[in-house]
């Protein structure tokens, strides 16, 4: 494998991703499984490689990326995030158009925690008066 050119880490809900950049010819690999088998979903395929088609990088490097945690669409949230990092890493100047299109920030949207003595997160017990 070839050495690598920039890492970044890209978190979305409980989702966490490690991406790194490898010059290469635009392969993808998540967790050691080609792209296409790990997410079947060509729109979630799609936006997580959105940050090299804004920058026009698509095709100069490999993906390498271990996800963990969340589901599928948490985990591609994560790559993109990821992958904007990476990007950032490498080459400063690319900051500008990613900040812009919304790639550098992280989706903190997790679920609440369930509160001591209650059914759940919101959910209370219902009132009585008497």
């Amino acid at each position: 494998m070839a050495k690598e050119i920039a890492a970044g880490t890209g978190r979305r809900k409980t989702a966490i991703a490690r991406v790194r950049l490898v010059p290469g010819d635009g392969k993808w690999f998540v967790n050691d499984v080609a792209i296409d088998q790990y997410i079947p979903s060509e729109a979630l395929r799609q936006y997580l490689s959105q940050p090299l088609e804004l920058t026009g990088m698509q095709g100069k490097y490999d993906v390498f990326v271990s996800a963990k945690g969340g589901g599928i669409s948490g985990q591609s949230g994560a790559i993109r995030h990821g992958l904007s990092r990476a990007l950032v890493a490498s080459d400063a100047t690319l900051r500008d158009v990613l900040k812009k299109a919304g790639c550098l920030t992280r989706d903190a949207r997790m679920k609440e925690r369930k509160k001591p003595g209650q059914p759940g997160a919101r959910k209370r017990f219902q009132f009585s008066k008497r």
